[in-house]
């Protein structure tokens, strides 16, 4: 039974998804409280799952005191509360749910730009305040004004359509979307400088990153036109706030719609809240009832699925895959995670590694099987937990540089798959392995030599000189100790010889001793693939 905690008062929808599985307990938390990370940290400890929305801040210290917690559920596409580098050395998933509030965003994008061309904002004040400000508050028109857009992703694509329905132009900045891409939107590509100079409104949908934080600021602000209008429904911390306030006074800035600020709440004192030419929402971008509940829905079922039958769906530490894609690449997840674990366990050194696909698997995503041969690699000699989340990191910590590469070199498989160990000095520095009739997976080449070999269980891997005797006084050692051989694999190039013998019950070192003593044994080693 796996338990999960919801919190972030998110739709009852996740936990009647969670739960209709049988399998999974839910505690529901809403107590503020537990958004502060010491709180969090004390009561984590016991919990499979996290589902949150933007209120809970999952640090490095509410993680370390995680040591069951296998995935960390979004409700919503920004993860800039969870600390996601930590989450993935600790081998935690950490899956969002794009698209659910894509719509909701990108409407409230649109209404407040017409509140900000229109002061309906400002109307509704003044008419409280017993005045009819009718002149004061002349606003200007949407139609045939130029819309700079700074992040053509899921939301801003939506902006783009919908502003294209007001008859407005649109142009783009995004350095992630090529200029075929953004025509197919009937959306102008444009270097950001130039879209600061153009827009007489620009509306930002781009994340909180180290390139983003505090992209708008005096000299991006310098650059627009005079009299721009500015949305930002993203994060606050791409605006530099008092930068800002201070365009908007000048009067270079003519308003500004803001849902989002840098601190939430703001400083009751924050200058910029009393501008009467910028507006504010307290972060009402992905407030409607609609997408609440259209984003507990998926990551109550993308957490259900993980925990359930380990599919990994919109993670953004790992490779995500449609899950008929992810049925093609169970067969080759196996066969390279064993492969690694084999050379971890045959070499028991740390070495650059280049992981090499060929045939009908380099028409598949490679990028999760190449995370399933380090996790095999690693696990072989580190006391690290190490997961297909943790690896490359786990990998890069160790100093460990992946190369991967797709070939088009035509062998005699279907399929190949290759793993090299870089700068290894001994006879083992190469494994390759295929799967037969889609779902049999086989060694194929160890070091220099060719054989037929099923990787599973205990295998006691031999090399030896090729004369004759070796297979019979190896069948009569194990023989004697009651071990029995499952099959018996043998590989042969000039004088030298590699077998791979399964064997149902593991040899101790007593049995591994009398093997290193017969005659032409070149060295042995008992391996264990699981």
């Amino acid at each position: 039974m796996y338990k999960v905690m919801v919190r972030d008062n998110m739709s009852n929808v996740a936990k009647s998804i969670l739960e209709a599985s049988g399998k999974i307990e839910v505690v529901v938390d809403n107590d503020k409280a537990t958004s502060d990370p010491e709180v969090l940290s004390k009561i984590i400890g016991e919990y499979h799952g996290l589902a949150i929305r933007s209120g809970t801040k999952v640090t490095e210290e509410v993680l370390k005191n995680a040591g069951r917690l296998k995935v960390i559920g979004r409700a919503g596409i920004g993860v800039d509360n969870i600390e996601v580098p930590a989450a993935t050395k600790q081998g935690i998933v950490v899956m969002n749910a794009p698209g659910g509030n894509t719509v909701t965003t990108a409407e409230h994008t649109l209404s407040l730009m017409l509140a900000l061309a229109r002061n309906i904002p400002q109307g509704t004040a003044s008419l409280r305040q017993g005045k009819w400000e009718k002149k004061k508050l002349s606003g200007i028109e949407i139609t045939g004004k130029t819309l700079g857009i700074i992040g053509l992703g899921h939301i801003g694509r939506v902006v783009a359509d919908r502003a294209q329905g007001l008859k407005m132009t649109v142009i783009a900045a995004d350095p992630f979307v090529s200029k075929e891409a953004a025509k197919a939107l009937d959306v102008e590509l444009v270097p950001l400088d130039e879209l600061l100079a153009r827009s007489d409104f620009i509306t930002l949908h781009v994340p909180r990153l180290k390139e983003t934080t505090g992209m708008i600021d005096e000299t991006a602000l310098k650059k627009m036109k005079q009299g721009v209008r500015i949305i930002n429904c993203s994060r606050g911390e791409v605006v530099n706030i008092e930068d800002l306030y201070q365009a908007v006074l000048s009067g270079h800035v003519a308003g500004a719609a803001l849902d989002v600020l840098p601190q939430e709440p703001p400083a009751a004192d924050l200058p910029i809240l009393q501008h009467p030419n910028v507006i504010f929402t307290p972060h009402l971008g992905a407030s409607t009832g609609e997408a609440q509940v259209k984003v507990a829905e998926m990551i109550a079922t993308q957490m259900a699925a993980f925990l359930l039958e380990g599919i990994i769906i919109n993670a953004v530490n790992f490779p995500s895959l449609p899950i008929e894609v992810m049925n093609q690449l169970r067969p080759h997840l196996d066969l390279t995670e064993k492969m690694g674990s084999l050379m971890g366990q045959l070499v028991r050194k740390i070495h650059d590694i280049t992981i090499s696909y060929s045939g009908s698997v380099a028409d598949l995503d490679t990028r999760p099987l190449t995370h399933a041969g380090l996790k095999g690699l690693l696990g072989s000699f580190t006391d690290t937990p190490v997961n297909y989340v943790n690896a490359r990191a786990i990998a890069q910590d160790k100093g460990i540089h992946v190369h991967e590469s797709i070939s088009s070199a035509k062998h005699d498989f279907t399929s190949l798959i290759r793993m090299k160990l870089e700068g290894h000095k001994g006879e083992i520095d190469e494994i390759w392995g295929t799967i037969y009739e889609k779902k049999y997976p086989r060694l194929v080449k160890i070091g220099e030599i060719y054989l037929d070999a099923i990787p599973e269980g205990w295998m006691i891997v031999i090399q030896n000189i090729d004369k004759p005797g070796v297979i019979g006084n190896v069948g009569m050692t194990l023989g004697r100790h009651d071990i029995n051989i499952a099959r018996f694999q043998l590989g042969r190039r000039e004088d030298r010889a590699i077998c791979l013998v399964n064997i149902d019950t593991p040899a101790d070192e007593k049995v591994i001793h009398e093997l290193e003593g017969l005659p032409n044994i070149i060295s042995v080693r008992q391996v264990h693939l699981s």
